[in-house]
C-alpha cells in the first residue's frame, strides 16, 4: 500500500483550505447564498402541506392565487441565491487553481538541478495543470456539492421532523448504515484516483517521449513499439478508471436502494399516523416531496466522493512539490562583480543511488582571462564538473572557490550573476528576438545594448533580413531559426549579460562548418578577459587554451596545454588520433565523443 493510501485525508485537507483563506468573503457570501437556497427549498417543500390540504380537500378559493405567487417568488429567490453562489464559488476554486500553479511553478524553480533528474518535465506539466484542477475542485467545487446537498438534507429533515417527528424518526433508522457506505466509498475512492493519475503522468510521459522523437521512432520503424508500450499503459489506466466508476456506480445504486427502502417504511408509518388522525393529505405529501429531495442530494453526496479523493490524491502530490528541499541558499557574502578566479580543491560528486562517483579528487584553478578546456570521453563527467560551477549540483567533498572564497559562501543570486552559459542545446522562448537577448535581468539593457550584443555575435546579418528585425517572434523553443541562428542568440545573450566566468557547453558540436565559424568568430570576441571553461567536442578547436583538463571516468588523468598533451602521449593524445584519423578517412564523418 503507498503512503498516499495510508495517510489520513483530514489533515490533507485541512492544509487544502488553506489556500482559500484569502477569498473568504467570497465563500461567506456563497455560504449566505447556500442557506438562502436551502430555506427557500424547504420553504416550498412545507407549502405543499397547505397546498393539497386548502387546494384539495377544503377548497379554499381565498388562498388559490396566493400559494401560487408564494411558490414562484420562492423560486426566484433561490435562483438568484444559486446564482450568487455559483459565481462565488467558482471564481474561488479558479483562483486557489492559479495560485497553486503559480506557486508550484516558483518552488520547481527553486529546487536542485538533481529533481529535474528525477522527475520528468511531463510529470511536473501534470501537477501544474490537471493536479492543480483537481485540487481546486476538491477544496471548492466538491465543498459546495458537499454543503448545498448538506443543506438541503438538513432543510428536508427539518421540514419532516415539523411535519410529524413520529414517521421521520422511524425512517431515520437507515442513517447509520447509509453513513457506513459512504466511508467505505470514500476509501476506495482515494486508493484508486490515486493510482489512476499516476498512471495518466505515465501515460503523458510515455506520449511525450514518442511525438518529442517522432522522427526517431519513424527511422527505425519502432511505430509499432511505441505504440504498443502506449497501448499497455492506456489499459492500465483504464482498468483503473474502470475500478473507480464501478465504486461510483455501485455506491449511487445502493443509496437509491436505501432510498426506496426509506420510502416504503415512510409509506407504512406515514398510513399508521393517518389512520390514527395525526397525518393529514398534505402532511403525507409534504413527508413525500421530502423524501424525494433527500434522495438524489444523498446520492450527489456519494458522487461527490469521486471529486473530492481525485483532489486529496493530486494535492499530496502538490505538497510533495511545495515541501520538497530547497537548493541550499545560505551563503552571506554579497558580490556585485567577481575577479573570475576559479578554484577547485579535490572535488568529488556521486548522484543519488550510484556507487561510482561522477567526480573524484578533482583539484585545478582557471585564472582570469584565461581559456580552461575540459575534455574526455562520453560520461567521464564533463558536464557533472561545470555544473558544480553555478551549484546546479552540490559537490559530495572538497571545495571550490571563486576569487578566493567557498561559492557555498555566496548567495546563490550573486553567485549566478558572474556566469554566463551557452550550450549545445540553446534553450529559447516564444517571443520576439530582442526579448530573448534581453532575458531575464537583462530586460532593462534597451534597444541599443541588445543591438551591440547581436553585432558581436555575428546574429545581425540574420536578424536584419526577418519581417520585423530583431521585434520578430521565433517560436516555441526558437522553432523558426536554424541551430547557427539560435547558437547566436544564446552568444548574444552571453555578450549582453558581460559576466566575468564563460561556461561553454559545446557549443558547436551540432552545427555545420559555415554555422561553426560564425559562432566560432562570436566566441573569439566573447572570451577574452573572461574565465572561460570549454566543453570540447572537437579538439582542433582548443589548441590555443591556456590550459586542458582531461577527465576518465570521473577523475582528472593530465593536465597541460594542447601541445604539453600531445608530446605526452596519453589519453589526450589517443582522442586526438582518432579524431583525425576519422577525419582523413571520412571527410568529415562524425567526430569521436570527446
Amino acid at each position: 500500500m503507498s503512503q498516499s493510501d495510508r495517510a489520513p485525508a483530514w489533515p490533507i485537507y485541512r492544509r487544502l483550505l488553506g489556500f482559500a483563506r484569502p477569498y473568504r468573503p467570497l465563500l461567506v457570501l456563497a455560504l449566505v447564498g447556500m442557506l438562502i437556497e436551502a430555506a427557500a427549498g424547504s420553504a416550498f417543500m412545507k407549502l405543499m402541506e397547505p397546498v393539497v390540504n386548502e387546494t384539495f380537500i377544503s377548497r379554499n378559493t381565498t388562498l388559490s392565487l396566493i400559494l401560487p405567487l408564494t411558490i414562484v417568488g420562492l423560486f426566484v429567490v433561490r435562483g438568484i441565491a444559486g446564482y450568487v453562489t455559483d459565481v462565488c464559488m467558482g471564481r474561488s476554486a479558479r483562483s486557489i487553481a492559479r495560485d497553486l500553479r503559480v506557486r508550484v511553478l516558483g518552488k520547481y524553480l527553486r529546487l536542485p538541478g538533481l529533481r529535474f533528474d528525477s522527475e520528468p518535465v511531463p510529470a511536473m506539466l501534470m501537477r501544474l495543470g490537471s493536479d492543480s484542477d483537481q485540487v481546486a475542485n476538491a477544496a471548492v467545487d466538491a465543498a459546495k456539492v458537499m454543503l448545498q446537498q448538506s443543506f438541503q438534507i438538513i432543510g428536508a429533515l427539518a421540514v419532516m421532523l415539523w411535519t410529524s417527528w413520529q414517521v421521520t424518526i422511524a425512517i431515520l433508522v437507515m442513517a447509520p448504515p447509509l453513513a457506513f457506505l459512504m466511508n467505505k466509498v470514500a476509501r476506495r475512492y482515494r486508493r484508486f484516483s490515486h493510482r489512476v493519475q499516476e498512471s495518466g503522468g505515465r501515460l503523458m510521459q510515455a506520449a511525450d517521449q514518442t511525438l518529442n522523437n517522432q522522427q526517431e521512432v519513424k527511422i527505425y520503424g519502432a511505430q509499432a513499439a511505441e505504440l504498443e508500450r502506449y497501448g499497455a499503459l492506456a489499459d492500465e489506466n483504464l482498468r483503473l478508471a474502470m475500478k473507480v466508476e464501478s465504486t461510483r456506480s455501485i455506491s449511487s445504486a445502493v443509496v437509491q436502494l436505501m432510498g426506496a427502502i426509506g420510502l416504503a417504511l415512510l409509506l407504512f408509518f406515514a398510513g399508521r399516523e393517518a389512520v390514527a388522525g395525526r397525518l393529514s393529505a398534505g402532511g403525507f405529501v409534504t413527508l413525500m416531496m421530502s423524501m424525494m429531495a433527500m434522495i438524489p442530494a444523498l446520492k450527489q453526496l456519494t458522487n461527490v466522493q469521486n471529486m473530492l479523493q481525485k483532489g486529496i490524491a493530486s494535492a499530496e502530490r502538490l505538497f510533495g512539490v511545495l515541501d520538497a528541499e530547497e537548493e541550499r541558499d545560505q551563503g552571506t557574502h554579497t558580490l556585485a562583480r567577481a575577479r573570475g578566479a576559479l578554484e577547485f580543491r579535490a572535488v568529488g560528486a556521486r548522484y543519488p543511488g550510484q556507487t561510482q562517483p561522477a567526480l573524484d579528487d578533482i583539484s585545478f584553478v582557471a585564472k582570469p582571462g584565461t581559456v580552461t578546456a575540459i575534455v574526455g570521453r562520453s560520461g567521464s563527467g564533463k558536464s557533472s564538473l561545470i555544473k558544480l560551477i553555478p551549484r546546479f549540483y552540490e559537490p559530495e567533498s572538497g571545495d571550490i572557490l571563486l576569487d578566493g572564497q567557498p561559492i557555498a559562501d555566496y548567495r546563490l543570486a550573486d553567485l549566478r550573476r558572474q556566469i554566463a552559459l551557452v550550450g549545445q542545446q540553446v534553450m529559447l522562448f516564444d517571443g520576439s528576438v530582442a526579448a530573448n537577448v534581453a532575458y531575464g535581468e537583462l530586460a532593462t539593457a534597451g534597444e541599443d545594448g541588445v543591438r551591440r550584443a547581436l553585432d558581436a555575435a555575428n546574429a545581425s546579418e540574420f536578424v536584419d533580413k526577418l519581417t520585423e528585425g530583431a521585434d520578430t517572434g521565433i517560436g516555441s523553443k526558437g522553432g523558426r531559426l536554424s541551430g547557427g541562428q539560435r547558437q547566436r542568440l544564446a552568444i548574444a545573450r552571453a555578450i549582453l549579460k558581460d559576466a566575468p566566468i564563460l561556461i561553454l557547453d559545446e557549443a558547436t558540436a551540432a552545427l555545420d562548418t559555415e554555422s561553426e565559424r560564425l559562432v566560432q568568430d562570436a566566441l573569439n570576441r566573447l572570451m577574452p578577459d573572461r574565465t572561460t571553461l570549454v566543453i570540447a567536442h572537437r579538439l582542433s578547436t582548443i589548441e590555443h587554451a591556456d590550459q586542458v583538463l582531461v577527465l576518465d571516468q570521473g577523475r582528472l588523468v593530465e593536465q597541460g596545454t594542447h601541445a604539453e598533451l600531445l608530446a605526452h602521449g596519453g589519453l589526450y593524445a589517443h582522442l586526438h588520433r582518432m579524431q583525425f584519423r576519422e577525419a582523413d578517412g571520412a571527410s568529415g564523418g562524425a567526430d569521436a565523443p570527446a
